[in-house]
């Protein structure tokens, strides 16, 4: 019933199908504080528009593709689902990308990891460890000027994700961008890589059920939970990146902020970096790790 009470006032403006939504907004977990928030939200994702162009353009009719699309998106999130997710859209840094249940929702914090490998490198090759929506990897073929961005996933449905984003975004990304399927760095062999950047799966299985309902009904579970207390893909891309590194190279992870610390510790002690550092978001917690391969260093050494 609120889907189709969105659509019958979207029919007419924007005003009024704002005004007329009732229900789309989920009684558990929602994310905005009321309906209009909501239909606001929804409309706003859709047109890929400024939060204020609703009430700039209250008056605009909405054309049937627009209001068919709001139809369904309101009918998703009065299902529960997470906005990107009833729109098929994320925003992040200067990018709209195209989302679904098989790729992670693109998140702010995710933004300033990439910050940290731009301002590490340029040139040689690059990878984006767990690619998901190809947030990472396309931001950094956009933005950076790297010789190739190689992205990987052991999820051949994200990679589908991935590579539709590539293609829509093709005119913006100055960089090549490569998509291989396989777990964590075994895509990579015989590769000399100048960097490696990931987001990995880093939440312990058994803290699944204190996340939000939004994050551990929708989103992909393989790209969330890490055995060994969240920290297994952390030890392993550690260890096993120092091969790949050109001396000098940069392995830049996202990391849960309860656990910045041994996660850093985890990289010190795999035997390859020199320079192992932790940075924090925009809410100032430890979120991120930077190393620096050694030009000397072995594993063991």
């Amino acid at each position: 019933m609120a889907a189709e009470m969105l659509v019958a006032d979207a029919l007419a403006t924007v005003e009024a199908a704002l005004a007329g939504s009732r229900g789309s907004a989920v009684d558990s977990g929602a994310e905005l504080d009321s309906p209009g928030a909501e239909a606001r939200a929804l409309l706003v994702s859709l047109l890929d528009v400024k939060r204020s162009w609703p009430v700039h353009h209250a008056g605009d009719v909405l054309s049937p593709s627009v209001v068919d699309a709001l139809s369904q998106a309101a009918t998703k999130r009065a299902r529960g689902a997470p906005i990107q997710y009833a729109t098929g859209r994320a925003a992040f840094r200067h990018l709209t990308l195209e989302v679904d249940e098989r790729v992670l929702i693109p998140r702010p914090e995710t933004e300033l990891l990439v910050d940290l490998a731009l301002a590490r490198c340029s040139g040689g090759t690059v990878v984006d460890i767990g690619t998901g929506s190809g947030c990472i990897a396309l931001s950094l073929a956009s933005e950076g000027r790297f010789d190739r961005v190689i992205a990987t996933d052991v999820s051949a449905g994200a990679l589908d994700v991935a590579r539709a984003n590539a293609a829509r975004l093709g005119g913006v990304l100055r960089s090549p961008v490569e998509f291989r399927e396989g777990s964590l760095l075994a895509p990579l062999r015989g590769e000399q890589l100048r960097m490696i950047v990931s987001n990995p799966p880093y939440i312990a299985p058994a803290e699944a059920p204190a996340l939000p309902a939004l994050v551990r009904d929708w989103e992909p579970s393989i790209a969330l939970f890490s055995p060994e207390d969240g920290m297994a893909h952390i030890a392993a891309l550690a260890a096993d990146a120092g091969p790949l590194l050109e001396a000098g190279g940069w392995l830049v992870l996202e990391v849960d902020a309860r656990r910045a610390e041994r996660a850093a510790e985890t990289v010190r002690g795999a035997g390859w970096y020199d320079d192992v550092t932790v940075h924090r978001d925009l809410a100032g917690r430890d979120r991120f790790v930077a190393a620096r391969r050694g030009s000397s260093w072995a594993r063991g050494a």
